[in-house]
């Protein structure tokens, strides 16, 4: 036996070997587990941990997610640019014939135009004429006898009523052209269904450009002004040009509201020092999230819906090729780290192969664990089970690991027993 175990023994070796393994069994399976999930539609990440980590490192922590507050999802070109990326690997990695590449590109962009057969339109309708109707929006192709709207710009609402108006007026004023009229009518309702639909791109503008609840409005009312008062209690700013001629109505959207609850939030995190300031802060941060997920939400999903509608258009053989990986990022770099670090940090320990460096380096991985969440006095309290102070599971697991590494447990135990027995055998040949 090894002369160390003079002053260490029997019975605490084989503890102090189990304490090892077993480490490293935890290490390893987390490990294997995480990356397990990066074959499924739902991987691991270290985003949300990254993202909510707390003490003095927060803010260093944070900006290693690269979009801390997901505002980037609020961006309308950052998204855009970030779909138009996905889709040129989509159809790279999964080898697209021509069909499906049609059907991608209109799923995602949107046809050029919406067409319905047509034989003729009412007698006197002219479709450019008619009040309040874009004349690019909508037309009559005699030689093809449809009914076309243009892929772009589709159909109002308003545009097909005013359609449906003159329509109506011509057949109450020529009986006989009534059942053209009808036939008009008819393809106008299936036309305007059709150009309704809108492409994911069009989606995502929608809802990060134009829809006022979301992206704020501003209002310009001439001949009237808004109260002060009254601004203030519908979350609204103004400024008068003129005074009594025109009132310049900023509408707050839902996504500004959002930035604002931020500003406020990081704002009183900073100053955040009693459990009665951290208790504020904490309600704070839960109206934050809320409102995260109401504007950022419904940008994540419809990102979710757009991949599996395309992923829908696959088959078997394309399918068993497996899922799109994730573009290369910052973030996507230190969770394949992680994950790796954890399994070849959990196998050496195991095996008891370069165990001393393999515990030091298990100890470096915790303890940024536990540095991004360190259960400290005077720092923000992480909801859990537990009641921690200072002290923690992993601090304890870190603890653990340099213990190890302190003792030469892969010679009692391990590969290192194998590895120093064949170089000291070396050694001793080449000194003889």
């Amino acid at each position: 036996m090894p002369g160390d175990l003079r002053k260490v023994s029997l019975l605490a070796v084989i503890f102090l070997v189990l304490l090892r393994i077993s480490i490293g069994w935890h290490l390893m399976y987390e490990g294997l587990w995480k990356l397990g999930t990066q074959r499924t539609s739902t991987p691991w990440t270290a985003e949300g941990y990254l993202k909510n980590s707390t003490g003095p490192l927060r803010p260093s922590f944070r900006a290693m997610t690269g979009d801390p507050d997901d505002l980037k999802w609020l961006d309308y070109d950052f998204m855009s640019q970030k779909w138009q990326a996905w889709r040129q690997r989509f159809v790279t990695q999964y080898q697209l014939n021509d069909e499906q590449k049609e059907t991608f590109r209109v799923l995602t962009e949107g046809p050029d135009s919406f067409e319905v057969d047509l034989k003729q339109l009412p007698p006197g309708l002219d479709l450019a004429k008619v009040s309040g109707v874009n004349k690019e929006a909508i037309r009559f192709d005699a030689e093809s006898s449809q009914l076309i709207v243009d892929g772009k710009k589709h159909l109002l609402p308003s545009e097909q009523d005013r359609l449906a108006t003159a329509v109506k007026n011509i057949a109450e004023a020529k009986p006989e052209a009534k059942k053209v009229c009808d036939q008009f009518l008819a393809a106008l309702a299936r036309v305007y269904k059709q150009s309704s639909r809108l492409s994911y791109n069009e989606k995502l503008e929608a809802l990060l450009k134009q829809d006022p609840d979301r992206m704020g409005v501003i209002i310009q009312v001439k001949g009237a002004t808004m109260p002060t008062e009254a601004a203030a209690k519908t979350e609204t700013a103004e400024e008068d040009r003129e005074e009594g001629q025109i009132a310049l109505v900023v509408q707050v959207g839902e996504v500004q509201i959002y930035k604002n609850l931020l500003e406020r939030f990081q704002a009183n995190y900073g100053k955040a020092r009693t459990k009665f300031e951290w208790d504020h802060v904490e309600r704070q941060w839960k109206e934050l999230q809320d409102k995260r997920r109401d504007v950022v939400g419904p940008v994540q999903a419809l990102e979710k819906e757009m991949q599996t509608r395309a992923e829908e258009l696959l088959t078997a053989k394309q399918l068993a090729i497996g899922p799109l990986p994730p573009e290369p990022s910052p973030m996507q770099q230190i969770n394949w780290r992680t994950m790796w670090g954890l399994t070849i940090i959990g196998l050496l320990l195991i095996l008891g192969l370069f165990t001393r460096l393999s515990a030091v380096g298990g100890a470096v991985l915790l303890f940024m664990f536990y540095m991004a969440m360190p259960p400290w006095p005077g720092v923000q309290e992480i909801p859990s089970i537990e009641h921690n102070v200072i002290v923690n599971k992993v601090f304890v697991e870190m603890v653990a690991l340099l213990a190890i590494a302190a003792l030469p447990s892969g010679k009692w135990f391990g590969a290192d027993s194998i590895i120093s027995g064949l170089f000291g055998r070396l050694f001793k040949r080449s000194r003889d």
